[in-house]
């Protein structure tokens, strides 16, 4: 009996965790893609994350370095415009800043952050604002265009994340490191919130996503504002949350499933909105 009775507390704990469970695995699985060979396989994906090859045929560029690389001089590669059209169809369709959620590495090192933080109760929070993020991503693009350069690669904590996982340096843990304390001391999800260009592409690349957390029980929602407390960005619930819209339309929404974890009424979900209309030009309008 007793047995059975932390079976059931163990199965209820993970099914209140599953978003979280099934994002780390994604993370987790993408990162070593990159560094296990399977047995009479080999190696799933070759590269990394700004420019790969998976499944030994199919390549996957990430656009926002495509970009920098054409405003850098460099000639145009069929390889690299279909590996980038392929992750710029699949973002752009799903919506949103997914790939921070699901894909980037960061993301567990800054997540890591606000944990720690909010276990020690740190109350310091520095006030930035969002668009400072937009200003570096257009610095970026400006810079490579000047130098000739991938401006942004060569400071990309993605890319140095899984530089160390292969090949560990003092200068890249430095780094990853400050990165982490500017966060936990600092201001509350500051990297990816305010600072991180690649989030800031991928906000205007998803704009028109169709992936969103919606509120499929409007009625079931107890008002208790829970669900905002976990999102990393809160802003995109407060509409939800004050009745004032039944969609999630802001493309700054990661889609990580944190609300759904949290909220215990069962009033949100997460589904594909395919219908045509006010709300998909970010328009908060209640629907019934």
């Amino acid at each position: 009996m007793v047995a059975a009775n932390r079976f059931l507390r163990t199965v209820s704990a993970l099914k209140r965790r599953r978003w979280l469970l099934m994002r780390r695995s994604v993370q987790i699985l993408i990162v070593l893609a990159f560094i296990v060979d399977l047995p009479e396989i080999g190696r799933i994906a070759a590269g990394n994350l700004s420019s790969s090859v998976w499944f030994w045929n199919v390549p996957l560029t990430d656009p926002f370095v495509m970009l920098q690389s054409l405003l850098a001089g460099a000639p145009f590669a069929k390889t690299v415009l279909i590996g980038a059209a392929i992750v710029a169809g699949f973002y752009a369709f799903f919506g949103g800043r997914i790939y921070c959620g699901w894909v980037c590495p960061i993301n567990m090192l800054t997540d890591a952050a606000y944990w720690l933080r909010q276990k020690l109760k740190i109350k310091g929070n520095l006030t930035m604002s969002r668009e400072l993020r937009t200003v570096l991503l257009v610095m970026a693009l400006v810079l490579s265009a000047i130098s000739g350069t991938l401006a942004w690669e060569n400071i990309n904590p993605i890319t140095l994340l899984q530089r160390e996982i292969m090949w560990t340096s003092a200068a890249g843990l430095t780094f990853l490191a400050a990165l982490f304390l500017f966060d936990f001391l600092v201001t509350r999800r500051g990297w990816c919130g305010h600072l991180c260009p690649v989030g800031a592409f991928y906000r205007w690349l998803g704009h028109y996503g169709r992936l969103r957390v919606m509120a499929v029980k409007a009625d079931a929602c107890a008002g208790c504002s829970d669900c905002i407390k976990v999102c990393p960005e809160p802003h995109v619930l407060a509409p939800l949350v004050a009745k004032k819209a039944v969609t999630v339309t802001d493309s700054d929404c990661t889609r990580c499933g944190a609300c759904l974890d949290k909220c215990g009424s069962g009033a949100l979900s997460m589904k594909l909105d395919l219908r045509r209309g006010a709300t998909f030009r970010g328009i908060p309008i209640v629907k019934k």
